[in-house]
């Protein structure tokens, strides 16, 4: 019977996820990340590697798949995708290169991440459970890997990122017993973990200022 450790969208931002990482009891929480590892920041191969090393030693760590993740496979898988180039994928293919990451060993990786992670108290997703009848089909705009729409009340906590907030804050929404915990890594602002007790309550919110090393110059 753990408590949760909830961490929102990294986005390559490596020495602020570890930062985070201090924040985690291994004995006691149970380790989720809501997706999105890669693009956008610095250090999306050390990010992968770090959470490709932390599943393979923990039992108690979750790495949900994000958008980002299913766009490097498709691109992977059709040889090309330009909405995904420009978003940041171009600078993620060369940051694995330069590390020696292949795609070969980190797209089957990305391809066994889980949609969600349930339990009687909580609901985890990358992007949230909304009123569509297919919320598990990849390619619905409507589903966990995409939405944008208002969530809906499954009697149950529901944590989710994808939105970035651009704040220093997560987002409560009651009406859904919802937190939004994408708070802009990529973007220097910063990123956050959520504290969650066994039973669904949350217990600390934990915000990490984006370190400067982690984010792109435009």
């Amino acid at each position: 019977m753990m408590d949760y450790f909830v961490i929102g969208d990294i986005h390559g931002c490596f020495y602020t996820f570890r930062e985070m990482l201090k924040n985690w009891n291994k004995e006691k929480e149970h380790l989720i990340c809501v997706g999105d590892l890669i693009d956008r920041g610095n250090h999306s191969a050390m990010v992968v590697q770090e959470c490709m090393q932390l599943t393979e030693i923990y039992q108690n760590v979750t790495i949900i798949k994000g958008n980002h993740e299913a766009e490097i496979i498709e691109y992977y898988e059709k040889g090309a995708l330009e909405h995904w180039i420009v978003q940041g994928g171009k600078q993620t293919l060369e940051n694995l290169e330069q590390h020696q990451v292949r795609l070969s060993v980190v797209i089957p990786w990305f391809e066994g991440l889980p949609l969600k992670f349930e339990q009687d108290h909580l609901f985890v997703s990358h992007a949230g459970l909304s009123n569509t009848l297919r919320p598990f089909e990849e390619e619905n705009q409507d589903g966990v890997l995409w939405n944008r729409k208002p969530l809906k009340n499954i009697g149950k906590i529901q944590v989710h990122g994808h939105t970035p907030l651009r704040s220093s804050s997560p987002q409560y929404t009651a009406e859904s017993e919802s937190w939004n915990i994408d708070t802009g890594a990529a973007y220097g602002y910063g990123l956050t973990g959520l504290k969650i007790s066994f039973d669904g309550k949350v217990s600390d919110v934990i915000f990490i200022k984006t370190l400067e090393k982690d984010v792109r110059i435009i």
